[in-house]
C-alpha cells in the first residue's frame, strides 16, 4: 500500500461491513493501522448493511473482482476457511476470466493468469480523445469542474451534433419512393396510361430508393460514431451536473455499458480526486442544479414533445383516413358488382381500380413512418420524463441536507441516463439493420 501511495495512485476501500462491525475482525493495534489507511482512501464503499458476516465477505470479494481490470491477490494456496475467503474470490475471478497476479503468501512467488486478456487501453476513449476541440464560446461551468472534463464534454457534444447522419430521414425517403413507384404503376393500370413516361417514372422511383438504401449502408460508420459521441456527451453532462456535491457520489453504479465503461471509470476517478477543490453551499448547489440541469432538461423534453406530437397526430389521422377510404372504395366496388350497377368511367377507374390499390399502400406507409420515427414511444417517453423532472424539482427544492439532496440528484441523473441508454440500445439496433 505504501508503494502504491508513493506513486501518487489513489485507492478506494470496499468494506464488507460497516466500520463498527468490520473492526471486530481486528485486534486493537491492527484496527488502528487499518483506520489510518481508510483515512487515506478517496472513497469508501460498504457492501452489506445487513445479512450474515460470511455473505458480506463473499459479496465484498465479488464486488472487488467486478470493479477491477487486474486482480492482485496474496494467497496461501489453502481452501477458503469460510465463505468469501481468498480462494473463493480467486475462483470467481477465474470464472470471469479476469487477469490475475497471484502472490504466494509463503514463497512470494508470483503466478500470472489470463494476462493476455488485460486491456491496457480503451479504444473508445482513445477515439473520443482524438476528436477536434469544440469551437465557439464556452458554456457555463458552474461547479468549476476540471477544464479537461468540461472541454471533453463539449467536443463530444459538438461531434454528435455535427455528425448525426439523419438515418431516419433516409429510411423515410426510401419508403416514400417505394410508395411513389406503386402510385405510378397503379395509375398506369387504372387509367390505361400506355405512355413511355410511366415505366421510366416507376424505374426512377425504384432506382432512387435503391440509391438511398446504398447511401444508408455508406453511413454505417458515421452512425456508429454519432451514437458513441452522443452517449459520451450525455454521461459527461450527468457527471458535470453533480460535480458540486461534497463527495463523489456513485453515479455510475450498476451501469455497465461497454461503450462508456472506460469513460465512466475515468470520470469517477477524476471526480473523486477533485471533489473538494471548489466547495459550494447546499443552497448554491440547489439553485444551480435546478436552473442548469432540471429546468434545462424540462425545457428540452417539452420542446421535443411539441415537435413530435403534431407529427404523430397527423400521421395517425392520415392512416385512419386512408384505411377507411380504402374500405369504402372496396365496398363500393363490391356493391356495384353485386347489383350490376352502371357507373361512370371515371368512377370505375378511380374508385374501383386506383384507390383500392393505392390507399392500403399509403396507410401502410403512414404507419411505417410512425414506427420508423418511433413517435408513439417518444411522445410517451417525453411526457414521462417531464413528470419525473417536475417531481425531482419539488424534491430538490425541499431538501435541507446534503444526504437527502444527493439521493434525489442521483435518482434524477440515473433517470436521465436510463433514457440515454434506452436511446442507445434502439439506435444501435437500427444501425445493425
Amino acid at each position: 500500500m505504501g508503494q502504491v501511495r508513493s506513486l501518487g495512485m489513489s485507492w478506494h476501500a470496499i468494506l464488507p461491513l460497516p466500520k463498527a462491525e468490520f473492526s471486530k475482525d481486528f485486534s486493537e493495534p491492527e484496527w488502528q493501522h487499518v483506520e489510518g489507511l481508510l483515512g487515506e482512501a478517496e472513497h469508501i464503499r460498504v457492501i452489506t448493511e445487513n445479512g450474515t458476516r460470511e455473505d458480506a465477505y463473499l459479496d465484498c470479494g465479488m464486488a472487488t473482482v467486478d470493479g477491477c481490470d487486474l486482480l492482485l491477490a496474496v494467497w496461501d494456496r489453502e481452501p477458503a476457511r469460510g465463505k468469501g475467503g481468498t480462494a473463493d474470490v480467486i475462483a470467481y475471478a477465474g470464472l470471469l476470466g479476469k487477469p490475475m497476479i497471484i502472490i504466494d503468501a509463503h514463497t512470494l512467488e508470483a503466478e500470472h493468469r489470463n494476462l493476455s486478456k488485460l486491456e491496457r487501453t480503451d479504444n473508445v476513449l482513445e477515439t473520443l480523445n482524438r476528436l477536434p476541440e469544440a469551437g465557439g464560446d464556452e458554456a457555463a461551468n458552474p461547479f468549476h469542474a476540471p477544464k479537461a472534463i468540461f472541454a471533453f464534454q463539449r467536443k463530444c457534444d459538438a461531434a454528435a451534433s455535427k455528425g448525426a447522419p439523419q438515418s431516419r430521414r433516409l429510411v423515410v425517403l426510401t419508403v416514400l419512393l417505394h410508395v411513389a413507384a406503386t402510385l405510378v404503376a397503379a395509375a398506369g393500370l387504372a387509367y390505361h396510361l400506355h405512355t413511355p413516361l410511366v415505366p421510366w417514372l416507376k424505374l426512377g422511383c425504384l432506382g432512387g430508393a435503391l440509391g438511398v438504401a446504398l447511401l444508408l449502408r455508406h453511413y454505417h460508420h458515421s452512425h456508429h460514431n454519432w451514437v458513441r459521441c452522443r452517449l459520451a456527451a450525455e454521461f459527461c453532462r450527468s457527471e458535470l451536473a453533480i460535480w458540486g456535491l461534497p463527495r463523489d457520489a456513485p453515479l455510475f453504479d450498476d451501469i455497465d455499458l461497454p461503450g462508456v465503461r472506460g469513460l465512466s471509470r475515468a470520470l469517477h476517478v477524476i471526480h473523486s480526486r477533485s471533489v473538494r477543490t471548489h466547495p459550494v453551499t447546499l443552497e448554491e448547489f440547489r439553485k444551480i442544479y435546478l436552473e442548469n440541469r432540471v429546468d434545462d432538461q424540462l425545457a428540452y423534453y417539452r420542446r421535443q414533445e411539441s415537435r413530435a406530437l403534431p407529427v404523430f397526430v397527423r400521421l395517425k389521422f392520415g392512416f385512419w383516413t386512408a384505411t377507411v377510404l380504402a374500405l369504402a372504395s372496396t365496398l363500393a366496388y363490391a356493391l356495384s358488382e353485386a347489383m350490376d350497377a352502371t357507373v361512370a368511367p371515371w368512377a370505375t377507374e378511380t374508385i374501383f381500380h386506383f384507390l383500392p390499390i393505392t390507399l392500403p399502400i399509403i396507410a401502410a406507409a403512414l404507419i411505417s413512418l410512425i414506427s420508423i420515427n418511433d413517435l408513439q414511444r417518444r411522445v410517451a417517453r417525453y411526457r414521462e420524463m417531464q413528470l419525473t423532472l417536475e417531481d425531482s424539482r419539488k424534491r430538490v427544492t425541499f431538501c435541507q441536507t446534503w444526504n437527502s439532496l444527493e439521493r434525489v440528484v442521483l435518482t434524477t441523473e440515473r433517470a436521465l441516463l436510463q433514457e440515454v441508454i434506452e436511446w442507445h440500445s434502439m439506435t444501435s439496433f437500427a444501425e445493425s439493420h
